[in-house]
């Protein structure tokens, strides 16, 4: 667990350790492994754990605690979120039924990826990707096109950081990185082979909002014996600008 900051041991700081205690393989918990996880007194666990239970943010079903829906129902309200994804789902499926292929939309927060979106079918990618999971910048397809289209000081950031190695192939050095950056800007999408799960590719392009900015990714997935990277990226380039097109009408 990381150090608590200043304002771990305020009210607010034990609940947001005990909702950052779920990861996203646990969906139900126990008071110990709440406390354990969270680092809050067991006696503290209990009482913020009833507190959230009755505003909806927990749930608990017998001994364990389990996110609550008001969660969802909170999220759903994030306008970034909604707007985007709401422009983009329709594209998607479209995208989906055109490849056979899992595509993904995915936005920046902090330092990571994080996934709005997800349309897929029965086959899908081996440790399938779950909608609000996070992954690395550096290694997959849409990290990569979000930093190659995003702030030079978000590049430095992440050039500065360690990077983390998750498949024998994943890009670890930072002039290795700044190179497939340099190729993304050059050809308008990034590509990720075997970086994140080895059998795989990623092909990325980035969505522009109505000012311009980068407001977010969206990729392709597929095994690699299916993976036909000219296809996908001209598909992906064609589906960007329409949803471009429909957030600059809304």
């Amino acid at each position: 667990m990381s150090e608590p900051d200043a304002d771990a041991n305020s009210v607010l700081g034990k609940v947001q350790r005990i909702l950052e205690a779920f990861g996203p393989d646990e969906e139900h918990l126990s008071l110990s492994e709440l406390s354990r996880r969270s680092g809050v007194a067991k006696a503290s666990v209990h009482r913020l754990a009833q507190e959230l239970v009755r505003w909806g943010v927990l749930e608990r079903r017998g001994a364990d605690y389990w996110l609550g829906m008001r969660l969802f129902e909170i999220g759903q309200r994030v306008p970034r979120q909604r707007i985007l994804r709401d422009a983009a789902r329709p594209y998607m499926e479209d995208l989906y039924h055109a490849t056979g292929e899992t595509v993904h939309l995915a936005v920046l927060d902090g330092m990571e990826v994080l996934y709005l979106e997800k349309v897929s079918g029965h086959h899908q990618v081996k440790k399938p990707s779950r909608i609000a999971g996070r992954m690395p910048l550096h290694c997959t397809a849409t990290g990569k096109v979000l930093l190659a289209f995003g702030s030079r000081a978000l590049v430095d950031e992440v050039v500065a950081s360690p990077l983390e190695r998750m498949t024998p192939r994943t890009v670890a050095t930072p002039g290795l990185l700044l190179q497939e950056l340099a190729r993304a800007r050059e050809t308008g999408y990034a590509v990720e082979h075997e970086q994140t799960r080895i059998g795989y590719l990623s092909v990325a392009v980035p969505l522009l909002g109505a000012t311009g900015t980068t407001a977010g990714a969206l990729s392709v997935t597929a095994p690699l014996v299916r993976g036909d990277v000219p296809k996908f990226a001209g598909l992906l380039g064609m589906v960007a600008r329409r949803i471009t097109a429909t957030l600059a009408s809304d």
